[in-house]
């Protein structure tokens, strides 16, 4: 176990920056996730972290100990990929313990370790079998094994469940909690996968074309994203926008849309005459049908053009006069593709972002 610290880290190939300015210190025992689209720099970065991509400029810091210019295997941390990399031909002891052979440990200390890594991981009554009888989630739990026996100061996930299917990646992300929470190794995990990272961070790093949008617990960057892109990309269905000019409204203010409709804000953050956009997520939006209108809300009316049941609640897509949105319905209630519904939002439920920086209005 030990802290991470990564100051001013840069990558550059060529003239192309992909990683600028990273700056996180990852304390003792934290589980780390970075997360973003493909291309914002997250897997690079974790690379430069295990030592296998070279540093442009900036410092890692691991356990007290400058590691720029430290060999892999000498920085004392243990990496589990996306492929699942076992040794066909060895069956599962032998894949878990492969890396202890390799430090010629004595055979009482290997088994001790691997039965160890077994037990922890489910594994004891499959040691004896080879990959090609294992399923695609047990291969993974070998593979975390083989890192888990090594006792690394630092565990390194580069998208390891990105090849299971949806279900197996559900059991296999509890796994992965219940592990770090019985041998608490100081985690960095990357995945494209806001869900994962949502379930799995003690704090989670928002990256975007190689630079921090923020860092922050599960629950910080759900309820105050700082950037527009950090609103749209953590939540599932994605966050709701609608842009346009605030203007005066009677004793109160309202936002004229770009298409030249106008809502209702009963509160604003903004100036009259600020152009901002206001975000609004699909499961805080309220059937009026089925709600009283909050005190403070605003009310939109729209028209269905896509229902979705999934059983425990139906996602919606549809048309406001300002552009497509969706919302998410937990009530029971009979929804026709092209019957107009109104939704209430409260004020408090809005969030406000200024239109040219994407930043965030407090």
């Amino acid at each position: 176990m030990a802290e991470v610290k990564i100051t001013k880290l840069t990558k550059k190939f060529g003239n192309t920056v992909v990683v600028q300015d990273f700056d996180l210190t990852i304390k003792n025992s934290e589980f780390v996730v970075f997360v973003g689209p493909s291309g914002c720099g997250k897997s690079t970065t974790l690379r430069m972290v295990a030592g296998l991509e070279e540093i442009t400029s900036g410092d890692i810091v691991i356990d007290g100990k400058l590691v720029n210019n430290v060999h892999p295997k000498s920085r004392d941390i243990a990496m589990v990929f996306q492929s699942y990399a076992l040794y066909p031909h060895m069956n599962v002891f032998d894949n878990i313990s492969f890396g202890l052979r390799a430090q010629k440990l004595g055979k009482p200390e290997i088994e001790k370790r691997t039965n160890e890594a077994a037990a922890i991981l489910g594994l004891e009554e499959l040691l004896a079998r080879r990959p090609g009888e294992l399923s695609g989630g047990q291969k993974q739990r070998v593979a975390m094994g083989r890192a888990i026996v090594r006792k690394p100061k630092v565990f390194l996930f580069d998208e390891p469940l990105s090849n299971l299917d949806a279900k197996l990646r559900h059991k296999m992300r509890a796994e992965m909690k219940l592990l770090h929470q019985q041998v608490q190794t100081t985690t960095i995990y990357v995945t494209h996968d806001q869900v994962e990272a949502m379930t799995l961070a003690d704090r989670i790093v928002i990256m975007c074309n190689g630079r921090i949008e923020q860092v922050g617990t599960p629950d910080e960057v759900y309820k105050t994203p700082k950037t527009q892109f950090v609103a749209g990309f953590i939540g599932s269905p994605a966050m709701n926008f609608v842009t346009g000019i605030v203007e005066a409204a009677g004793r109160g203010t309202a936002l004229k849309t770009d298409d030249g409709s106008v809502i209702a804000m009963p509160k604003c953050l903004a100036k009259v005459g600020k152009r901002v956009t206001v975000g609004f997520r699909p499961e805080h939006m309220q059937l009026a049908s089925t709600t009283t209108k909050p005190k403070s809300a605003i009310s939109v009316s729209v028209t269905p053009s896509v229902i979705e049941p999934m059983g425990h609640e139906t996602i919606v897509t549809c048309n406001a006069p300002f552009g497509e949105i969706t919302s998410r319905i937990t009530e029971e209630v009979k929804l026709r593709v092209g019957r107009e519904l109104q939704f209430h939002v409260a004020s408090d439920k809005l969030h406000f972002f200024d239109d040219k920086t994407g930043k965030r209005m407090e």
